[in-house]
């Protein structure tokens, strides 16, 4: 079973991914902040990461490119889910190895849509 870290400081909508992505086929996995995902990464890597940007202790951005730092840290898709809207960020993202990005609020099809897009499902 393929592996899916929800990575949020909001404890709501790391609870409403956790149930929509446990609604596929994922285990799946939680941390408040990129510190702690950094950490889940390195116990075991994830297929797939949803993360948020603006997080307290470590940033999605700086979590993003610690995180293709590390041995097979390159594998997992990096979804970037987050009100953060400005071209020139999303542009940052992209740049620092995130595959796709959503705008929050989103919905399970949109998800869903973006797994089948990354080839996460099929």
């Amino acid at each position: 079973m393929k592996r899916c870290l929800v990575v949020d400081d909001s404890p709501t909508v790391r609870k409403i991914l956790c149930r929509i992505v446990s609604s596929m086929p994922f285990e799946v996995q939680e941390a408040g902040d990129g510190r702690e995902a950094l950490e889940r990464c390195r116990e075991a890597m994830p297929d797939v990461i949803l993360l948020d940007w603006n997080m307290p202790v470590m940033d999605g951005l700086e979590f993003l490119q610690k995180l293709r730092q590390l041995d097979q840290g390159d594998r997992p898709i990096v979804i970037f889910c987050t009100t953060v809207n400005e071209v020139e960020q999303i542009s940052r993202a992209l740049e620092a190895g995130a595959d796709e990005y959503i705008m929050k609020p989103f919905d399970e099809q949109l998800l869903r849509i973006k797994f089948e897009q990354t080839g996460v499902l099929s």
